[in-house]
């Protein structure tokens, strides 16, 4: 039997190479600078004028409408190069914009959408909770519907862009519905009275994240997009995130890998090339080897979307791919010796950047227990795995 590497077309080829042109040109040299915090808003003006924020974002509302595979290539190689913009260009071409394109009425689709392609709004998904991360179903932030208004109380913690965003896709319990059917999802704008960012933290891979209080934000009835027995529809579009958060961790990976084959060739050690010695050979061919075994399966992932992935399939990838990253960085970092554990050398950034990917959208433990528990209920005792139409 034949078997034959994954082709680009002529189109993705290209897109593939404009924004790595961007990312090698402009956004490496400025990565240093977002260690502190700072919102990379140069570099996201920048993948605004290449076409790029619209990627997820239907032609009708000024996007490209872009398949998840093509999405994941782009963060991919943005995250090579800077992290902090990786997250950031993740936040307009991640789930919560599939979910107000795919969930939200027209008015609001042709508001908001055609401001995202343009980089002229931010949005924000607001999930995890003081107690409550993963477990969805035990969400306490509420929205009580109130004739043609609804209003939202609680508080969402650890939120991405909580300070840059116009528009947050707020995880809600509506009317008080216990339970998974009580999850629905509300559209709440930063500018509402009763919004409040309350608390701020750095993370280790230099974005900022925050805790967000909304003390009875009222809003039009239409901002809750999806009411009672909405769960499986969110975790439907959610399961992209579990294909593009790995996409960036994969991008971390190649651009560690990358930045250790340069600094062996040309770094010595006893008069002799640090790639002569056959340790540091057998280190490289173990990162390119976890690197192409993690490539497989996400994009393997990436292209059983219809529109969403199969969930499956992506939880698989980004268990794998997630923790392929942190060893890969790791031994890189090894790789530069001392020089690696500082600032100046790009491997520290990414080696940091790559620690976030096995906590966020969706730890790895949990979906460990998500696979295990489909493997135990689908496997056939007679064809194996062949059964499970694994093949």
């Amino acid at each position: 039997m034949s078997t034959s590497r994954l082709q680009l077309s002529d189109e993705q080829r290209a897109l593939v190479g404009t924004v790595r042109e961007l990312a090698r040109d402009k956004f490496r040299d400025r990565a240093k600078k977002y260690l502190d915090g700072t919102y990379p808003w140069e570099n996201l003006r920048d993948l605004a004028g290449i076409g790029v924020l619209g990627m997820s974002i239907p032609e009708e509302y000024g996007g490209s409408n872009l398949a998840v595979f093509e999405t994941a290539l782009v963060l991919e190689e943005v995250a090579k190069v800077c992290y902090p913009t990786s997250m950031a260009l993740l936040g307009e071409v991640g789930v919560q914009v599939r979910v107000i394109s795919t969930y939200a009425p027209e008015s609001m689709k042709r508001d908001i959408l055609p401001k995202v392609c343009s980089g002229d709004a931010m949005l924000a998904i607001c999930m995890t909770e003081p107690h409550a991360g993963t477990d969805v179903p035990n969400y306490r932030v509420n929205t009580t519907l109130k004739g043609d208004r609804a209003v939202v109380k609680g508080v969402k913690t650890l939120i991405s862009r909580a300070d840059e965003a116009e528009w947050f896709v707020v995880f809600s319990r509506i009317d008080g519905t216990p339970g998974r059917d009580g999850i629905g999802c509300v559209l709440v704008n930063r500018n509402t009275p009763g919004f409040e960012v309350t608390a701020r933290y750095h993370t280790m891979g230099g974005e900022n994240l925050a805790e967000i209080q909304f003390n009875d934000c009222e809003v039009p009835i239409e901002n809750v997009i999806l009411r009672q027995g909405g769960f499986k529809k969110l975790l439907s579009a959610f399961n992209t995130q579990r294909c593009l958060n790995p996409s960036i961790s994969l991008g971390l990976a190649e651009g560690a890998f990358e930045e250790a084959i340069k600094y062996v060739r040309d770094r010595s050690i006893f008069g002799h090339p640090v790639a002569d010695f056959q340790g540091i050979r057998w280190k490289l061919a173990e990162m390119y080897r976890d690197i192409e075994a993690g490539r497989s399966l996400l994009y393997r992932a990436c292209l059983t979307a219809n529109p969403f992935p199969d969930p499956h399939e992506a939880a698989i990838a980004k268990m794998y791919v997630n923790e392929m990253a942190i060893r890969v960085t790791s031994e890189a970092l090894q790789v530069h010796g001392g020089y690696g554990f500082t600032d100046d050398y790009p491997v520290s950034r990414l080696y940091r950047g790559a620690r976030y990917g096995t906590l966020g959208g969706g730890a790895t433990e949990t979906l460990k227990d998500l696979v295990g528990k489909k493997l135990l209920s689908d496997f056939d005792p007679v064809d194996g795995f062949l059964g499970m139409k694994t093949f």
